[in-house]
């Protein structure tokens, strides 16, 4: 038998490993080298989380007692990730667009930013994970008392090892979970460590599957043999029972904080689940496979009594074999580890953004954008709350005794976790549900399931013999195990039952019978039309003066560096000079995402709200986010937000209005302009093609002339016919497009020989070849037409005595801009908002042609996924073209 001393350096040596492992994949990724990181085969593992102790454990022993029932826990994952894979994407989509922090931040996000649907999520789930925190530490333990019985690691030194098992998960989760504020951001070597811990605990199970089967069953045929004669070989199905821990498994598999964190937050491409759909399903298959062969053997070899729980240890043990028990014993510290350390981390984040920060914002008592260094603030909460969530586990543990009350919890923290599901069911595919129907849903859920199961399931005088045999003072059908007076179901179907049923009743209630808030309309099409379109801007308005306020908040809540870069971003897209973008809506959409993955979305709104919404709203308006109050405060000020809402519609509706009729002016001068356009050069055409006809006695020399006069006017009527016929094509999407790579500047030196080709000298173009040697992937002669036309322009409309043009080029984000700017009188302020439509000509006198030049140019970069718009503030006319690809200097 091994010793303690060696027993105790294995396990310190494994946990070196993970913290080993877990900084090198942080490393890697801050550096950018480490691609296979964001692979699809590191997503998938780390899903495996789902099968925690009581799986690696508990599945034998559950087989050995109930038969084939295990397998309901797995078949509910799979189910989902064959079945509704779909589903899984539009959530990360949602997760994704929305930057949302935790399964608490996305029901509150949902429902109008609601911090009290967040609370009671919070809750619950503290409530619901922490006996099950406790199981894992608890398995941990059992199986040090199983190596060393003979040492008598029990009483003290049980609590001993669990304390310090706690403490030690509890640093790795702060070092590798709380390094970054963004909780949106992912954590790639806690990732990287759950992923090698699934392999671990797999190759431990298949070892003593294989053990079992050829080592001590001798063989497949021996084997089955075993379990055909065996109770547990019987095929018995209970329909309600698997029926319903079916159900709980897929809602579990949903709404578990440390699955919603590994499925949605850390994840870096939607399309990994692709890969998760039969990959993971997999990996339950071969974890499940020698579930049966051990359990059977278990039963046979084993001494009667033994815990069947611990046939993946003591099968080994008794054979004399330590190394594949050790090799055991790391498998199931791995599956307890992994989940403790992102359960701690997703619990972390729901209770520091949805209770701890809005208590102490409360406490502050001033504005947000000067409220102190929130930053740390957030971080430190992160850190004390891991801390109490692991001492929680811990106490738990002690004041349960480790007996039966923890045996059957897993099952029991399903039921309670799958009260979230019919909210969030419904924030994803129902537009109509409302936060009050939320509210409702989860409360009753949850109340049920505290009376139907939790409370009964503890014993130890929680709810006396009498209430449980005739109900509360004496009322026959309120009784927790026979509600409505049904009796002789299970407890389990019996609690999830009325609890669900119920859950859901008073949700469609609920929603039904409240009128949503214009937030909670907005944010419910977004989520149930997330592949529609992108989340829009929110109907913010502010100030100039309001961007340095909203600067110092960001500062105090991403640091300096962050925020000054977001900001710098921002004005750049913007087109501005300054280092301050203006507070437009659509900037502070972006700006409440971004504070969202730090601080939650309940949070990040209501600061927003405090800056642009006026120097009246107080602190204690970040609150009215966790109850009621804050619908009255919105009632209060309705006329007046709705009287504002009808000025902004009828500005609005005046300036489409004067487009519309700018734009029906141009379209009849179109009319106009291509009858002459078109009657022209037909008319010249028909006089000298008949002077040819008629009149004999022209000179060669006169004929040459008429010939060449003919030519040119038809080549004249070509040119406006293929315009207007390019223009038909885009518009249509009948183009079909040459996608290929090359160097930037090479499509600017064809486009500018092609531009001034005959007419050099005319303009002078000036460029920075260094900032243009970038490789681009596109259609490189429809982006050489776009460019050819906008220096066309300018050699024809800038009216400088010495005509230049300026064009840059240079990175906004991940797009590469090319600027054309020339030093001429530039557009008139009044035709820059409608220079891009059809037909539109601003220098009447000057044009040449239809109008149709930059209609085609907008058509062209729209196919390419690109855009092109006018720069008002220059002197001279400018134009930008954005291509959306990601261009990388070639390197020198």
């Amino acid at each position: 038998m091994a010793s303690f001393n060696l027993m105790v350096l294995v396990c310190l040596g494994y946990v070196a490993l993970l913290f080993i492992v877990a900084f090198a994949a942080d490393r890697l990724a801050a550096t950018g080298r480490g691609t296979w990181l964001r692979s699809p085969v590191i997503y998938t593992l780390s899903m495996s989380i789902y099968c925690t102790a009581w799986t690696f454990y508990g599945a034998v022993g559950y087989a050995a007692r109930s038969g084939l029932e295990y397998v309901t826990i797995y078949l509910g994952p799979t189910l989902v990730m064959i079945g509704w894979w779909w589903g899984l994407r539009k959530l990360v989509r949602v997760g994704r667009s929305q930057r949302v922090t935790s399964i608490a931040d996305l029901i509150s996000s949902r429902y109008g930013k609601s911090n009290l649907l967040a609370i009671c999520v919070t809750t619950l789930a503290v409530i619901g994970i922490t006996p099950y925190i406790a199981l894992q530490l608890q398995s941990i333990t059992h199986s040090f008392a199983i190596f060393f019985a003979e040492e008598g690691v029990s009483g003290y030194g049980e609590a001993t090892v669990v304390f310090w098992v706690a403490a030690g998960l509890a640093v790795f989760a702060i070092l590798f979970g709380t390094r970054n504020l963004d909780a949106n951001e992912r954590h790639h070597g806690v990732v990287t460590a759950v992923a090698l811990e699934a392999v671990v605990k797999l190759v431990a199970l298949l070892a003593v599957g294989v053990f079992v089967v050829w080592g001590l069953s001798g063989g497949v045929a021996e084997t089955l043999a075993r379990i055909d004669a065996s109770p547990i070989g019987e095929w018995q199905v209970n329909g309600s029972r698997w029926a319903t821990i079916t159900f709980l498994a897929v809602a579990a598999f949903l709404c578990l904080p440390r699955m919603f964190q590994v499925m949605v937050v850390e994840n870096d491409d939607e399309r990994h689940l692709r890969t998760a759909a039969w990959a993971f399903p997999l990996y339950l298959l071969l974890i499940s496979l020698f579930v049966v062969p051990i359990a059977v053997v278990g039963l046979d070899v084993m001494p009667a009594g033994s815990n069947p729980d611990m046939f993946v240890l003591t099968l080994p043990l008794s054979q004399g074999k330590e190394a594949l028990a050790m090799l055991s014993f790391l498998g199931g510290f791995s599956s307890a580890t992994s989940m403790v350390i992102v359960a701690a981390m997703a619990l972390s984040t729901m209770v520091s953004n949805h209770l701890v920060m809005p208590i102490w914002l409360s406490a502050r008592g001033d504005r947000a954008s000067v409220s102190g260094d929130v930053r740390k603030v957030i971080l430190l909460a992160r850190r004390i709350s891991i801390a109490a969530i692991m001492g929680l586990g811990y106490f738990y543990f002690r004041l349960s005794g480790g007996g039966t009350a923890l045996a059957s919890i897993g099952l029991i923290s399903f039921a309670g976790i799958a009260q979230i599901l019919p909210a969030l069911m419904g924030g994803l595919f129902w537009r109509g549900a409302t936060r009050i129907g939320a509210l409702a849903g989860l409360t009753v859920g949850f109340v049920l399931w505290l009376y139907t199961l939790l409370l009964p399931q503890m014993g130890a005088g929680i709810l006396s013999q009498g209430v449980l045999a005739q109900g509360p003072f004496g009322i026959g059908w309120l009784r927790p195990e026979a509600l409505f007076g049904i009796e002789g179901l299970d407890p389990i179907v019996h609690s999830v039952l009325w609890s669900m049923v119920l859950n859901a009743t008073a949700f469609f209630a609920g929603s039904m019978l409240s009128f949503p808030s214009p937030l909670e309309r907005l944010q419910g099409a977004q989520f149930v039309n997330v592949f529609d379109h992108s989340a829009g801007p929110r109907g913010w308005t502010g100030s100039v003066a309001q961007s340095e306020d909203l600067m110092i908040m960001t500062q105090r809540i991403l640091g300096a560096r962050e925020a000054q870069a977001l900001f710098h971003r921002e004005a750049a897209l913007q087109g501005g000079r300054g280092h301050l973008p203006e507070p437009t809506p659509l900037f502070l959409e972006r700006l409440e995402r971004e504070l969202s993955g730090s601080v939650g979305a309940a949070a990040a709104h209501a600061m927003i709200g405090q800056i642009v919404g006026g120097s009246s709203v107080s602190v204690e308006d970040l609150l009215a986010v966790a109850d009621e109050s804050a619908q009255l405060m919105e009632y209060s000020s309705q006329l007046e937000v709705k009287s504002a809402e009808l000025a902004r519609t009828a500005r609005k509706l005046r300036e489409a209005n004067d487009k519309l009729t700018q734009i029906s002016l141009q379209k009849d001068a179109f009319l106009s302009q291509i009858s002459h356009e078109l009657r022209t050069p037909m008319t010249s055409i028909r006089a000298f093609s008949e002077i040819l006809r008629d009149d004999d006695g022209l000179s060669l020399r006169e004929k040459s002339r008429y010939a060449n006069i003919i030519h040119d006017e038809a080549l004249r009527l070509t040119r406006l016919l293929n315009d207007l016929l390019d223009l038909s094509v885009l518009e249509n999407g009948q183009v079909s497009l040459n996608m290929r790579s090359g160097l930037l500047s090479d499509v600017l030196d064809r486009a500018i020989s092609s531009a001034l080709a005959g007419a050099e000298g005319a303009l002078v173009v000036r460029r920075r070849r260094l900032s243009e040697t970038v490789r681009v992937t596109t259609d490189q002669d429809r982006l050489a037409q776009v460019f050819i036309n906008l220096i066309s322009n300018a050699q024809k409309y800038c009216d400088a005595p010495h005509p230049e043009l300026t064009v840059s080029v240079h990175d906004v984000g991940d797009q590469v801009v090319v600027d054309f700017i020339d030093n001429g009188s530039g557009i008139p302020v009044e035709a820059q908002s409608t220079v891009f439509e059809k037909f539109a000509r601003v220098h009447a006198e000057k044009a040449g042609g239809a109008g149709l030049g930059l209609a085609i140019c907008r058509e062209i970069m729209q196919r390419l996924g690109g855009e092109i718009h006018y720069l008002p503030g220059h002197a001279g006319a400018a134009f930008r073209v954005s291509l959306p690809t990601e261009a990388r200097p070639i390197p020198e």
